[in-house]
């Protein structure tokens, strides 16, 4: 017989194991927040309509939302609208931890399931709604990452001067998601000692705005409007993308007279390292109107390839200049287990990147294969109590979608 102790220290327990999460969302925000609480262990359930998250089917930049945010979740597919739908979804709250929310105000609040109604029958559920805006003049505004990048600065700050220009990823969003989860931890942990729960709002504009707060104090200490990135004053002598041998670009840097020193002398620039007046990054600094020029003078004849190199020995920062799609083959990303493959909703396969930390030289993965449009709403009613006749009529009703859940490979299924 197996050594069951031995087998509980080889492989812990997640910290959110036995916490049930019911999600209610789409896009991006709820989501992100559901994926990392489930890759922490929880059991999260995302509630979607009979025919599906429309997520699921977005074209152009958002082709990759679904399969991106919704891994190590459940689906659940119900018409809400129908008595006996919202009836089977009410029970299921009242088993549930954690409800997170993204939808429109008033809408959670129409179908009994906002906070207050909620609570009412159970004390100690923790809530969150992840929204556009807190509460104050803006929250019934509908908001998306971009409109509130370019409230909160972020768009000025990324584009040069008249170009505002979003970020390339839905940062807010997804950091929203984040602020959520670390909010929804704060409150069972207040539960662990007061036994109730509590509601909690994580705003996506807000979340902007924290990004921006640096450029505020910067104002704040300096007096001067701070100029958008690409005309930014130097806070680093090299800390820019350089054009090398063929065409290729790099990112390098420089950032402390020890790197500085160390650069000049990897690449024999004795010259620049004795002249007084590159020395000390604040004449550097100074000096970069001539000195970035002379610099990407003499590294134009390296390759991208052989300065990587004399960076990597050295210890000095630098970066190819990577798209998206080549981070599938990152040697760092593949070798660590940092991007591993799982199951897609299809049956197929991708790989995606897990979350960027460790617990105990743990990575958290995908402990199930991307559900279905309503692969566990079967064995979830079952659990509430339906009958397999309950459940039957209903789908016949269209009331709920109970569809097969993937069965993945057991080779690749994929320990976390």
């Amino acid at each position: 017989m197996p050594d069951q102790t031995a087998a509980q220290t080889e492989t812990p327990a997640l910290p959110l194991a036995g916490i049930r999460v019911v999600e209610f969302s789409h896009m991006v925000m709820g989501p992100s927040c559901g994926m990392i609480l489930g890759d922490l262990g929880a059991e999260v359930i995302k509630v979607e309509p009979v025919t599906g998250d429309k997520t699921r089917c977005l074209p152009g930049a958002a082709a990759g939302f679904f399969r991106t945010f919704n891994r190590n979740k459940k689906s659940l597919a119900v018409d809400l609208n129908s008595p006996d739908g919202l009836a089977a979804i009410h029970k299921l709250v009242d088993t549930a931890d954690v409800v997170l929310e993204n939808f429109r105000p008033g809408l959670m609040t129409r179908y009994g399931l906002d906070y207050a109604s909620l609570a009412a029958r159970n004390p100690r559920i923790v809530y969150l709604s992840l929204k556009g805006f807190l509460p104050g003049p803006y929250e019934k505004r509908t908001a998306l990452d971009e409109v509130v990048q370019m409230m909160a600065g972020l768009a000025y700050m990324t584009g040069p001067t008249g170009r505002p220009l979003r970020a390339g990823s839905s940062v807010n969003d997804i950091m929203g998601g984040m602020f959520g989860v670390i909010g929804i931890l704060a409150a069972l942990r207040t539960r662990d000692a007061t036994g109730r729960g509590q509601d909690i709002q994580s705003g996506l504009f807000e979340t902007c705005v924290l990004l921006s707060a640096q450029h505020m104090q910067q104002f704040a200490v300096t007096g001067e409007p701070p100029p958008p990135f690409p005309e930014r004053i130097a806070a680093f002598s090299i800390y820019d993308t350089f054009e090398v041998k063929d065409g290729e670009q790099i990112f390098l840097g420089a950032v402390s007279d020890v790197q500085w020193k160390t650069f000049c002398t990897a690449f024999g620039f004795d010259d620049l390292l004795a002249d007084p007046q590159l020395d000390g990054n604040t004449k550097r600094c100074q000096a970069r109107d001539w000195m970035l020029p002379e610099i990407r003078r003499r590294l134009a004849t390296y390759g991208k390839a052989e300065i990587a190199g004399i960076f990597e020995r050295n210890g000095l920062p630098y970066a190819p200049i990577n798209r998206p799609e080549e981070l599938f083959d990152d040697p760092h990303l593949n070798e660590s287990g940092g991007l591993v493959p799982i199951t897609t909703e299809t049956g197929g396969q991708t790989r995606v990147p897990l979350l960027p930390l460790t617990l105990d030289g743990r990575r958290l993965g995908p402990r199930m294969a991307l559900a279905p449009v309503g692969a566990q709403t079967a064995a979830l009613l079952a659990e509430l109590g339906y009958s397999g006749d309950d459940i039957d009529r209903l789908a016949a009703a269209g009331v709920v979608t109970d569809a097969a859940p993937v069965q993945e490979p057991e080779a690749e299924r994929l320990a976390s």
